[in-house]
């Protein structure tokens, strides 16, 4: 069994005994594939879902055809993670952490199927297109959208992702975080746009992104794309983190001729969700 560093400390979990060599059949031994920790962890974890019920190490050992130390060393390491928890007879059952995990995948699959069927309410209301954008590092991450019936084309699809500082939605997914949090995050991600509109000032964005999500609204245009603009609302989950944004994206003349439209539109919208989401009282 090989030893190597695992979340800063030795362990001989990552490679299993059989990387090495099989037992000799007909004189000739066999080098078998190696199989990694984490491969064997998820074996272990696979085996006691499927089979529904608490098994001794020995048992599942066999089970996944795993050598019995290799296995042992595994479950030790699961068990010390709260990835599995050790019974008082000594067999092995799923742990509280793969439960929260559940818990936490079970929420994003609601948030997502109550985002989107807003988002196409809203688009239907506002007859302009409309997105739910989530935050992935130091960008805004594009996670649904519905195209409204204009011939207004958006250049960013689902996935597209795009520096923070340039979107609506890009100020609101940090506008919950400290202020200096939010000044240290700007320095490092802000980037000029395409239209050299964005502004790239960290103290600025950090105002900018304060304000906008207490007032609960976003608004800009031209930053990204020319002639584009976004008109975006918060939605915040029940310990006041902004999770995600819904925006209308419309033709930047259209966004302040009636903007007092648009700005109610989108703010309902965003409230409606956390409503149905259990995570707004009124």
């Amino acid at each position: 069994m090989r030893c190597v560093e695992l979340d800063g400390k030795t362990s001989s979990a990552v490679y299993s005994e059989d990387e090495g060599v099989a037992a000799e059949a007909g004189g000739k031994g066999a080098r078998r594939a190696r199989v990694s920790g984490i491969d064997r962890a998820l074996q272990v974890i696979d085996h006691l879902y499927e089979t529904g019920s608490p098994a001794g190490v020995y048992a599942i050992a066999k089970a996944v055809k795993a050598p019995l130390s290799t296995v042992y060393v595994i479950v030790d390491d699961l068990v010390e993670k709260n990835m599995l928890t050790r019974q008082a007879d000594g067999s092995i059952w799923l742990g509280a952490r793969l439960y929260h995990y559940g818990l936490a995948y079970a929420r994003s699959l609601d948030f997502m199927s109550i985002a989107t069927h807003e988002m196409h309410d809203l688009c239907r209301q506002a007859g302009e297109t409309v997105q739910v954008c989530g935050r992935d590092g130091d960008y805004m991450l594009v996670l649904a959208m519905a195209d409204g019936p204009s011939h207004f084309q958006v250049a960013s699809r689902v996935g597209t992702r795009v520096p923070l500082n340039w979107t609506a939605s890009g100020r609101l997914l940090v506008g919950h975080l400290a202020e200096q949090e939010r000044i240290e995050l700007f320095k490092r991600c802000a980037r000029s746009s395409p239209t050299g509109r964005a502004e790239i000032d960290p103290g600025t964005l950090s105002e900018a992104a304060g304000k906008a999500f207490e007032s609960r609204l976003s608004i800009q245009a031209g930053e990204s794309d020319y002639a584009v603009a976004c008109i975006a609302s918060p939605i915040c989950d029940r310990d006041g983190q902004c999770i995600a944004t819904i925006s209308i994206v419309l033709p930047e003349q259209k966004a302040f001729s009636d903007e007092n439209h648009y700005t109610a539109h989108v703010r309902s919208s965003a409230e409606r969700i956390e409503k149905l989401m259990g995570w707004r009282n009124r």
